[in-house]
């Protein structure tokens, strides 16, 4: 059995507390684990502090994603393959968890191709096509690589950083890298661990949805979520068995995502 984790960046601004590395360590004793890592707001702090503005764009969907120029992609591949990374895979081994730190680039993990053009719709409504900078379509995983880590007992700690075409760094979605991640990997199940207990609609927990019902909420869904929603949709498609998204805050998240407890489980 195997299980794929995100955990979020608004998770990561809080530490990886205790809780987590504890509860890691208790499923990667019983099963396959990996870990793919998230840390938005770090590389907006840290981008900020050196200088450079950061710029956000929205799609047509209503899905808000940063602006990706050459000085952001570097800065952004500094903070989450090298900062971000590391500090997550320092934690885990000082609690006695075998976790090794790999970004997208490292063996091809993650491949994408670059979009030439995005859509971005103003504050007044209206549509503009602008350059697609260094954003990234993920196109493929090598699960093989992937497999063979956790075949010796490791945990891979994977940051969201892509290799594109012409070998060029491509910033991609966190949520959505983990969904590839566990659709090549045909995994159990896919865990979006975030500052909530799952999806609220109208001031309510979601405990279960089906792939169409998700599908059909995402329009309604604020921004952070409707991209975890839609991660969820991809993961299931690509033969994911589940996909969970419940809260990192909480004791013993991992377990308790697995057990059903107080999250939204999203099943075909």
């Amino acid at each position: 059995m195997l299980s794929v984790v995100k955990i979020g960046g608004s998770i990561l601004g809080k530490g990886v507390n205790s809780s987590i590395v504890d509860d890691v360590k208790k499923i990667a004793d019983e099963q396959s684990l990996s870990l793919v890592h998230g840390g938005g707001d770090e590389v907006t702090k840290i981008a900020e502090r050196l200088g450079k503005k950061q710029t956000f764009v929205v799609s047509p969907e209503g899905i808000r994603s940063r602006y990706t120029d050459r000085e952001t992609m570097e800065i952004f591949a500094m903070v989450m393959a090298g900062k971000i990374n590391k500090e997550i895979v320092s934690t885990l081994q000082r609690f006695a968890v075998r976790a090794i730190g790999l970004s997208g680039i490292d063996g091809g993990i993650i491949r994408a191709e670059r979009k030439k053009k995005l859509v971005s719709v103003g504050n007044d409504g209206r549509r503009r096509i602008i350059d697609g900078g260094y954003t990234g379509r993920i196109t493929a995983i090598n699960e093989g690589l992937l497999q063979a880590i956790l075949s010796e007992g490791y945990v891979p700690v994977v940051a969201p950083v892509a290799l594109g075409s012409e070998y060029e760094f491509l910033n991609v979605d966190g949520d959505r890298a983990a969904a590839y991640v566990a659709g090549g990997l045909k995994s159990s199940r896919v865990i979006f661990l975030t500052n909530v207990h799952g999806l609220i609609i109208d001031e309510k927990l979601v405990p279960n949805l089906t792939l169409r019902e998700a599908k059909e909420l995402i329009p309604r869904i604020g921004y952070g979520m409707d991209k975890k929603v839609l991660a969820a949709v991809e993961a299931l498609q690509m033969g994911v068995g589940e996909a969970i998204i419940c809260s990192g805050t909480a004791e013993n998240p991992i377990s308790s995502a697995i057990s059903h407890d107080h999250c939204t489980v999203i099943t075909l």
